[in-house]
C-alpha cells in the first residue's frame, strides 16, 4: 500500500487525544474443539483483510507544519496481543470495569491508531477488545469497522465500505457561524486555568448497569406527561440529571450541566440524496455536544417531564444541518489553534457536569467472528475530562433493555446506586446467564 496523508476534518480537530475502548465477551461454543490459537488466527487474518478498506486504522497520527494532527497512512499495522486470564467468563466483574477490564482485557494503545487484544478465559471463552484513537474515529465509525471485521472472519463481503471523503465536511466560503457555537466550544487558549475539582476527595470511576425496557417505558411515560413526546434517551438523561442534582445540592452547588452527543451524519445529508448516501458510510468524527445548565433547586423540585423538556430544548439547537455546517465553519475560523467542547473541560467549580452519548447503534449482535454472537459487549471510555460520561447501549440479552456504561464521580455513583436501585441494576453474572439463555 502506498503511503499517503489523510488530513483530519474540522470535526476531527475538535477531539482531544483520547483513546476509546470497546470489548466483546464470547462463550466457548457447545461441543466445539476450536482452540484459542485457531480463533486468534481467524481474528488476525480477518483484521488484515478489513484493514485494506479501513486503512486509517493501520496508520499513525503525526503533527503537520502548523502542529495540527494528520493521519499518515503508512500501513504500519495494528498491534495485536494474545493473552490468557485465569477466570471464568461468568465470574468477570463486569459491573466494575476499572478492575476487570481496563488494562487487563482492553489493551492500552501504545502506538498507532488501533490496538487489539484477544484474551482466552479459563472456561474456553474469549474476550475480543479494541482501543482506538478518538481523533480518527467516532463510535459510528468504530462500529462499522468491527462489523466489517466480523464479516471478513465469516468469509463474507464487507456490507458497508467506508468513505474517507473529507470534502464532505469542507467549510463554506464565506463561513456562517451562529453565536451559539461560542457558548458550546472554546479555543484551548481561552480555557480558564484548572480549578478545584468537584470534590477534592472524589474521583471518577467506571461502572456498568442494566435497565429493563419496562423501566425505560415508565421513565418515558413520566417524561411525556402534559402531551409532550420525548425519546427514551431524553427521558433517561433527564432522570440522571435529577440524580446528579441531588448530590450537587448536598455539596452546595447552585447549578449543574448536562450535554448530549449528537451524530451529524443524517443532518448533513438532508436534502441531498447523494451526500446522504456518502455520509451513511463516512469514517471519522461527525459529532457535536450541545449542553444545558440548570439550577439545582429546579432540577430537584420539578417533575421529570419538565427536566426532559429542558433536555429537548438544548438538543434542538444541534440536530439541524445548519448547526453542523456552522460548526465546521467555526473550527475553520479558529484554526490552527485547537478547540474543545466546553462541557468536556468543565472544571467543576461551577458544579458537576456530565455528557450522555447514545450507543443505540452499538452492533453487539452483529459482531460474530464465527463462534457465535457475543454474550456481552460494551464501550469502555474513561475519557480523561473533568465531566462525567454515560453511554447507554442495547442489550443483546433482551430486546428493548439497555446496558449503561457510566464514568462518573464515585460519590455520584454511590448516590445513584442508593437512590435509583429500582431502575439501574449493577451488571452481575446473572446477566450472562440471561444472555446465554436468550442467545
Amino acid at each position: 500500500m502506498q503511503q499517503h496523508w489523510l488530513p483530519l476534518s474540522n470535526l476531527d480537530l475538535l477531539l482531544p487525544p483520547v483513546d476509546v475502548g470497546v470489548f466483546f465477551c464470547y462463550k466457548k461454543p457447545e461441543g466445539s474443539i476450536v482452540s484459542f490459537t485457531s480463533m486468534a488466527s481467524v481474528l488476525k487474518k480477518a483484521m488484515a483483510q478489513a484493514l485494506v478498506s479501513y486503512y486509517a486504522f493501520a496508520g499513525e497520527v503525526v503533527a503537520n507544519t502548523v502542529a495540527e494532527p494528520e493521519l499518515l497512512c503508512n500501513n504500519r499495522g495494528v498491534d495485536f496481543v494474545e493473552a490468557y486470564a485465569d477466570v471464568e467468563l461468568r465470574d468477570l466483574d463486569l459491573h466494575n470495569p476499572d478492575e476487570s477490564i481496563e488494562g487487563r482485557l482492553v489493551p492500552e494503545k501504545k502506538h498507532g491508531v488501533l490496538s487489539v487484544q484477544a484474551t482466552e478465559l479459563r472456561c474456553g471463552g474469549i474476550v475480543v477488545a479494541c482501543t482506538f484513537d478518538h481523533r480518527i474515529a467516532d463510535a459510528y465509525s468504530a462500529n462499522m469497522f468491527v462489523v466489517s471485521w466480523a464479516e471478513m472472519a465469516r468469509s463474507k463481503s464487507i456490507s458497508l465500505v467506508p468513505s474517507f471523503r473529507r470534502s464532505l465536511l469542507n467549510p463554506r466560503r464565506p463561513g456562517c457561524i451562529d453565536p451559539s457555537l461560542d457558548h458550546m466550544y472554546v479555543p484551548i487558549s481561552s480555557l480558564p486555568p484548572p480549578k478545584q475539582h468537584y470534590q477534592p476527595t472524589d474521583h471518577l470511576i467506571s461502572r456498568i448497569y442494566y435497565i429493563t425496557s419496562e423501566q425505560l417505558d415508565e421513565l418515558q411515560s413520566l417524561a411525556c406527561t402534559n402531551g409532550y413526546k420525548r425519546t427514551k434517551l431524553e427521558s433517561f438523561s433527564a432522570f440522571l440529571w435529577k440524580m446528579i442534582a441531588v448530590l450537587a445540592a448536598q455539596d452546595g452547588f447552585k447549578s449543574t450541566k448536562m450535554g448530549i452527543v449528537v451524530d451529524g451524519r443524517t443532518r448533513l445529508g438532508e436534502g441531498d440524496e447523494e451526500k446522504a448516501s456518502s455520509m451513511s458510510c463516512y469514517f471519522g468524527n461527525v459529532l457535536s455536544i450541545p449542553f444545558g445548565g440548570q439550577r439545582v433547586s429546579e432540577l430537584m423540585e420539578k417533575p421529570l417531564w419538565w427536566v426532559a423538556n429542558q433536555v429537548h430544548d438544548f438538543l434542538e439547537q444541534a440536530v439541524t444541518k445548519e448547526h453542523f455546517l456552522g460548526l465546521i465553519d467555526w473550527v475553520e475560523a479558529h484554526r490552527p489553534e485547537p478547540a474543545l467542547a466546553k462541557i468536556y473541560s468543565n472544571g467543576g467549580a461551577e458544579g458537576p457536569a456530565f455528557v450522555v452519548s447514545s450507543g443505540q447503534r452499538f452492533p453487539v449482535s452483529k459482531v460474530d467472528f464465527g463462534w457465535g454472537k457475543p454474550l456481552f459487549g460494551s464501550y469502555h471510555f474513561p475519557w480523561g475530562g473533568d465531566s462525567g460520561y454515560v453511554m447507554p447501549m442495547p442489550s443483546p440479552a433482551r430486546e428493548g433493555d439497555w446496558v449503561v456504561y457510566m464514568h462518573l464521580f464515585k460519590r455520584q455513583v454511590e448516590l445513584i446506586e442508593a437512590e435509583a436501585s429500582g431502575v439501574l441494576r449493577p451488571l452481575t453474572s446473572d446477566y450472562l446467564e440471561l444472555s446465554n439463555y436468550q442467545l
